[in-house]
């Protein structure tokens, strides 16, 4: 069943990269995003392609891997309801970094590169509202090296 954007909106304000943006413009973004389920053991997104865009995990869980050239591989991280991934797709155009993995069903909403880019015309505000939310990711993975 479909949500409305105002549903969708009262979700994204749940995940941090969009905590703290107005809803008003969470509700125009929700417009944008795409429901997409995996089931377990599928592959969400996998190191060395090209990104489409943000997932934001409304149900289930997720691995997230990381391959070696030997062909050995490794979790690094587990991911539930309300991570995000796939942000520095929105960002550059570089391969994914790792492999994101369903830990059983997985619900995801897909934001597109392109649908983002156009939404940030209208309200940047969007932009530096996630890119604090990114700098502070970037602070505590930096502090546990």
């Amino acid at each position: 069943m479909s949500k409305s954007p105002k549903e969708l909106a009262q979700f994204l304000v749940k995940v941090p990269i969009f905590s703290t943006v107005h809803l008003r413009s969470l509700e125009k973004l929700a417009k944008r995003l795409r429901e997409r389920t995996y089931s377990d053991g599928e592959i969400i997104v996998e190191q060395g392609k090209m990104g489409i865009g943000l997932f934001l995990i409304e149900s289930g869980n997720a691995k997230v891997m990381h391959g070696h050239p030997n062909g050995e591989s490794h979790q690094i991280d587990s991911l539930g309801a309300l991570n995000f991934f796939g942000e520095l797709t929105l960002l550059d155009d570089a391969p994914r970094t790792a492999s994101v993995v369903a830990d059983g069903d997985v619900t995801c909403y897909v934001l597109s590169k392109l649908d983002f880019l156009d939404e940030l015309e209208d309200e940047p505000q969007i932009a530096i509202e996630m890119l604090k939310e990114l700098a502070s990711r970037f602070r505590r993975l930096v502090s546990v090296m």
